[in-house]
């Protein structure tokens, strides 16, 4: 145990004295000044950043009431914990004027593994006249895979609102994809300008069949059922508009 000892300590003091005769016992010329460690040791890992814009639907609508076009894309840019993330979405009967159009851009901080915090700004085009809000949103993956996006909006006049969309991808085939979707929106006070009243006041439930030419890009057909409750539908009536619409939708879903 003893001779082991002295050996090993007779080659540590033979490493040390190396080091010295050479000159470069913590010398500058032997240490990466950008890290700090010995320039022998490999470079570290860096932090990768990688970005993706995907379409999730670009469809027309078809039913009774009315006929209407829909567009709803994000983009993100960023590492593992860090990422700029931008939202836009829009509707609106096809060949009028757009009814809704929105862009947010975010601040995203990774919380877990599948859960993101989002926070920074929505401005919505129309309608008129514009507006703007500070969103506090939560982005990720449920139990049982299912995808959820989840946001409260406080608009420049203090109106406060939240908005809950979730989906899940079944896959039938390796191709062929069934999406369920929900989509809920809800108000905490009256805003009759803007046609809102509080409490929940629409939902979006729909079904979608979608076919993977390649990953990236699958049209689809489908099924939504959309309406409008309490104030909120009382308001659409007195203009004029239907409270619940079931269309048929068509569309293409792509991302790169």
């Amino acid at each position: 145990m003893m001779n082991r000892m002295k050996l090993t300590f007779t080659g540590v003091l033979a490493s040390v004295l190396a080091s010295l005769s050479s000159g470069g016992w913590a010398g500058e010329e032997t240490i990466n000044p950008a890290t700090g460690s010995p320039r022998a040791w490999g470079e570290p890992v860096m932090e990768d950043r990688f970005g993706q814009l995907l379409v999730d639907r670009l469809e027309a609508g078809f039913a009774e009431e009315q006929d209407t076009q829909v567009w709803d894309a994000q983009a993100w840019y960023g590492g593992a914990y860090h990422k700029l993330w931008l939202k836009s979405e829009g509707e609106g009967e096809q060949g009028e004027a757009l009814e809704s159009a929105e862009l947010q851009a975010l601040y995203s901080r990774t919380l877990t593994a599948f859960w993101d915090f989002q926070v920074g700004a929505r401005h919505d085009f129309r309608p008129d006249p514009e507006r703007s809000f500070l969103v506090l949103g939560l982005q990720g993956l449920a139990p049982y895979k299912f995808e959820v996006d989840t946001a409260m909006f406080v608009s420049d006049e203090g109106d406060a609102s939240l908005r809950m969309e979730a989906e899940y991808d079944l896959r039938i085939t390796q191709r062929l994809v069934l999406q369920p979707r929900l989509e809920l929106n809800a108000a905490f006070s009256d805003v009759p300008e803007y046609g809102l009243g509080a409490g929940i006041n629409e939902t979006e439930l729909g079904i979608r069949l979608r076919y993977e030419i390649r990953r990236e890009f699958a049209p689809y057909l489908g099924v939504q059922w959309k309406k409008l409750y309490g104030e909120t539908g009382d308001l659409a009536r007195e203009e004029g508009e239907p409270t619940s619409v079931t269309s048929l939708v068509a569309g293409v879903r792509f991302w790169f």
